[in-house]
């Protein structure tokens, strides 16, 4: 497979996809609706790559090499004729991938693969609206992209063995670590975790323990690396809320229903690292950089 990759959404996964991508010396083209949306991912690619210079595992040279690597595009039809992958990281929301994905297939040459970063929506029901359902495929990797090793590749019902086989080669080539993972609601990641998160939300809800306390029953107790509480914090409580609803919808299991403090926060708009407050205050962005910092040790 040739290395032309096309990344849309310039958001904390796409940029760190188009991050990674470009890091490994594939070709990558970045796509977002607004040139402010784009020249902020790029700015989050700087950073990140500043950050990883000042540990010595990268030299000026190889920063110079990454961002050369990509270019940016406020319009799909200006930069898919010649893909190779096309990796969707938008909002989880499934009118917008399956809108996303028609466009995709409509611009893409017939070769071309298409992926998505979705964390929960099913894969067959994104093929569904395509005329290539064997080239589609989930790429799911996990925040923050250029440090987490996991990504979930996920095969829809009718995703080729061809295609299977080169996203996870492809995704080794990335310093990944690929693992096969089939189309149910939440995959493998969000179907333990979602629900553990909820039940930390539970928790707090009925009064067991304070918002500090649960966390550090988990990172104490449990050897995590973040509580849960500030897991969903840096994950966004609205994704949150997203791939809950999409399990509840799928499995009609009542352990999957999001707790009603969740939803609340979500519809006041506090949502976590990305508004400012969620189950913790991020008012300074001291604060904020430092949940990221966390992973980047």
């Amino acid at each position: 497979m040739n290395k032309n990759i096309v990344v849309i959404g310039a958001g904390t996964m796409g940029n760190g996809i188009a991050h990674t991508f470009a890091q490994t010396g594939f070709k990558v083209n970045l796509v977002d609706v607004s040139q402010e949306a784009l020249d902020k991912g790029l700015a989050t690619i700087t950073k990140n790559l500043d950050r990883i210079i000042s540990k010595g595992n990268l030299t000026e040279e190889q920063k110079s090499e990454t961002l050369n690597n990509i270019s940016t595009f406020t319009n799909l039809a200006d930069c898919a004729s010649n893909a190779d992958l096309i990796v969707e990281a938008a909002t989880e929301n499934l009118d917008l991938k399956l809108k996303i994905f028609k466009q995709m297939d409509e611009l893409a040459p017939a070769n071309c693969i298409l992926a998505t970063n979705t964390s929960s929506i099913s894969i067959t029901k994104i093929a569904s609206v395509t005329n290539r359902a064997d080239k589609v495929i989930g790429m799911h990797f996990m925040n923050p992209v250029p440090i987490m090793k996991l990504v979930e590749i996920i095969k829809g019902y009718s995703t080729s063995k061809e295609t299977f086989d080169t996203i996870y080669e492809m995704s080794k080539t990335l310093g990944k670590v690929p693992t096969e993972v089939n189309d149910y609601p939440g995959f493998v990641a969000n179907r333990i975790l979602m629900p553990m998160i909820n039940e930390a939300i539970e928790t707090l809800y009925n009064g067991v323990a304070g918002v500090e306390e649960i966390d550090t029953v988990m990172k104490l107790g449990m050897a995590h690396p973040m509580g849960p509480l500030q897991l969903a914090d840096f994950i966004g409580l609205d994704v949150c809320l997203a791939i809950l609803n999409v399990m509840y919808d799928g499995f009609k299991n009542p352990k999957y229903a999001p707790n009603p403090l969740l939803v609340n926060m979500v519809t006041a708009g506090k949502l976590g690292v990305k508004s400012g407050e969620g189950f913790y205050d991020y008012s300074e962005s001291r604060k904020a950089e430092n949940v990221s910092k966390m992973f980047l040790k």
